[in-house]
């Protein structure tokens, strides 16, 4: 499912059963008006100024800051090709929002020379790290998942490896294929993971090929890595700490919620890794450097909010000869500390696929 310029930004919702008959986005009008998109909608608001606990922004004009720090990188593909290292781990890639795009994904891992023309693993050594976010919106979620599997035991077999980060996306498919209907607790009114999963891009194709060992698959997946100095997290947001003080204890709590089966629990953690642009504003460097502190690194690497909607450069409603958004490369801000790797490519944006580490 592709967004058009202009339209609002992509944002999870916590839909309730109320949002799923009636939804929300249908009917509103005016200066706050959510776009037609169906992962925009939300339920009506006695305050909008003052959403319910868990909700994200929908707004149109969703403020902004336009940091002077920022900067986007672009790399030449014909430097960004793996080397083949003779001893020690190899060169080590970022992959950013998926979401079903699963042709755009193997041309841009064969434009680093992660894959050849056939879709297999070639870069010996080198290591690779989806931060998540691999279904909904897009035409083939399942495929880009038998993807990843696949890779996986093939960059093994090589010597490097392909690993991959859960996104609130995993969460999502994992609650509607479990929990179906199920009402959970939800800060705005009952809410089921079915409707939430529908509202948010949800493909029937992806629900009728999902079987157990891509439920096992997802259930497995790591929140939080660090290497070589890297914080790797899906999510732009503060709240893996209340998972735990260090990487191992947020990762062993995860799989603990999920492996317990609770409707509450796992839609109150799908409904925490929905917060985003928690890196972004005033305050958005020391957000990171509560992270770094307590899990480690140097610089946090994050999929989730889409490039251009953290620069603000998402075109005009009025302007029907928009072509989307540019999106040259990965979008480092907060002092430097972030880096953005969801190119928006739901949005006729970039999936990207990046070596690491960028230049300071």
């Amino acid at each position: 499912m592709t967004q058009g310029a202009g339209q609002g930004p992509e944002v999870e919702r916590t839909a309730t059963v109320r949002d799923f008959r009636v939804p929300a986005y249908v009917h509103e009008t005016g200066p706050h008006a959510h776009s037609a998109h169906p992962g925009n909608a939300a339920p009506p608001l006695e305050d909008p100024l003052e959403p319910p606990d868990g909700y994200t922004p929908t707004q149109r004009d969703l403020p902004v800051i336009n940091r002077g720090d920022t900067v986007q990188v672009t790399v030449d593909p014909a430097v960004a090709q793996v080397p083949q290292a003779a001893t020690g781990p190899g060169p080590l890639f970022v992959v950013g929002d998926v979401h079903g795009y699963l042709d755009e994904l193997i041309a841009a891992l064969q434009e680093k020379g992660l894959v050849d023309t056939a879709g297999n693993w070639c870069a010996g050594t080198a290591r690779l790290w989806f931060l998540g976010d691999f279904t909904d919106r897009g035409p083939d979620g399942i495929g880009v998942i038998d993807l990843v599997m696949r890779l996986s035991a093939e960059a093994a077999a090589a010597g490097g490896y392909c690993k991959a980060l859960m996104g609130n996306h995993e969460l999502l498919l994992l609650g509607a294929k479990r929990f179906g209907d199920t009402p959970v607790n939800s800060g705005a009114g009952t809410a089921t993971f079915q409707a939430a999963w529908l509202l948010n891009g949800g493909q029937k194709s992806d629900m009728d090929r999902l079987q157990d060992h891509h439920l096992q698959w997802m259930a497995r997946l790591d929140a939080v890595e660090e290497v070589d100095g890297h914080l790797l997290v899906h999510s732009d947001t503060t709240a893996y700490l209340d998972y735990g003080d260090s990487i191992e204890a947020v990762n062993d709590t995860v799989h603990e919620m999920i492996t317990r089966n609770d409707a509450d629990e796992v839609w109150d953690l799908f409904r925490k890794f929905t917060k985003r642009f928690s890196f972004r504003d005033e305050g958005g460097a020391d957000a990171v450097r509560s992270l770094l502190d307590t899990y480690g690194g140097t610089r946090i690497v994050h999929g989730h909010s889409p490039i251009p909607y953290l620069l603000g450069d998402v075109g005009s409603e009025d302007d029907e000869d928009s072509a989307g958004p540019v999106v040259a490369g990965p979008h480092v801000y907060a002092d430097g500390l972030a880096i953005a790797m969801d190119g928006g490519v739901t949005m006729a944006g970039k999936l990207l696929v990046q070596q690491l580490p960028l230049p300071l």
